[in-house]
């Protein structure tokens, strides 16, 4: 089967789409020292080879929710968001950062699964979600994509942020302070790998709290799934610990032209190598996964997808 979807994409991607010179797009991706940002450089030097007039922008951003209010708001073509992001986003939940519905959202792809990461120093005492309580805990920026995870996480776990001492640091800024002993624990919802993580096992011992499936389930939200951080993705890390997992999704607007989005869908796919050299997630971007979403497809990425065969 996966020879043939994949014989279907490569058949499709012999020749890009022309449009309209001097077409922006603006890629909003989240910090730097997470995983959309490289991505989002890759994906820019893959749209300025294969989309000729294009001119082609990355911006750093606090990620997910920010993002798609930017992408209603005009002010970029293309950003990455998490799925569970996605959906609030589309229904409009005040809480989570939606002031209202944002329906121009329209998905291009649903790329690799965030895992949800609660790393601790091994000097912390911390191995359960239980034994958060009382500790210096960072959660990412306030209502980003990551700190909507862990509220989703803790609750489950009948935490609340009154129980630990939070702080609301981006993945670096949270590793140079667990580093400084200064922070206990971060949360980092990104995809394996990532390089603040890896930065921080490199010099420290580790260790990755499980969050067990039975969690996971009261959450409520079948956006979260159970997965594992497999053994040796970091140093010291010598055996599977189960976590939860997000999926990320590539999401445009409908102001943006349909043969631009078709072209940065199909080149995309055209050119997987340069995104697995930007980070290793992008092994997980599978063809026959990138036309699911929560929300509907963009017409370009829907019109892609049905040359490809990946949709009926």
């Amino acid at each position: 089967m996966k020879r043939v979807v994949l014989g279907a994409v490569l058949a499709s991607i012999l020749a890009l789409p022309a449009f309209a010179a001097d077409q922006f797009l603006n890629i909003l991706t989240g910090g730097t020292s997470g995983v959309y940002y490289p991505m989002g450089n890759a994906l820019s030097s893959i749209f300025g080879k294969a989309l000729p007039g294009a001119r082609v922008t990355v911006q750093a951003t606090k990620a997910s929710v920010e993002n798609l209010n930017l992408l209603q708001a005009g002010r970029g073509e293309l950003a990455f968001t998490l799925g569970d992001s996605l959906t609030q986003a589309w229904e409009g939940v005040e809480e989570a950062g939606y002031k209202a519905p944002l329906k121009k959202l329209r998905t291009m792809a649903a790329i690799y699964p965030n895992y949800i990461q609660i790393v601790a120093t091994a000097d912390s005492g911390i191995k359960t979600l239980a034994d958060l309580r009382g500790k210096r805990v960072s959660v990412g920026a306030p209502k980003s994509g990551t700190e909507l995870n862990a509220r989703a996480i803790f609750k489950a776990a009948g935490l609340t942020y009154a129980d630990m001492k939070v702080q609301y640091l981006p993945f670096g800024e949270s590793v140079e302070l667990l580093k400084n002993k200064q922070l206990d624990a971060t949360l980092q919802s990104a995809g394996l790998g990532v390089s603040s993580l890896r930065d921080l096992a490199s010099g420290d011992d580790i260790v990755i709290v499980p969050i067990s499936a039975e969690i996971i389930a009261k959450t409520g939200d079948p956006a979260y799934i159970a997965s594992v951080v497999p053994a040796n993705t970091y140093r010291g890390q010598t055996v599977d610990v189960p976590t939860a997992a997000v999926r990320n999704f590539l999401v445009t607007h409908d102001g943006v032209p349909a043969d631009l989005v078709y072209g940065m869908t199909k080149a995309m796919f055209a050119n997987m190598p340069d995104l697995l050299a930007a980070h290793s997630a992008a092994r997980e971007i599978l063809p026959e996964n990138a036309a699911k979403s929560p929300i509907p497809l963009h017409p370009g990425a829907e019109k892609y997808y049905r040359e490809a065969g990946l949709l009926k």
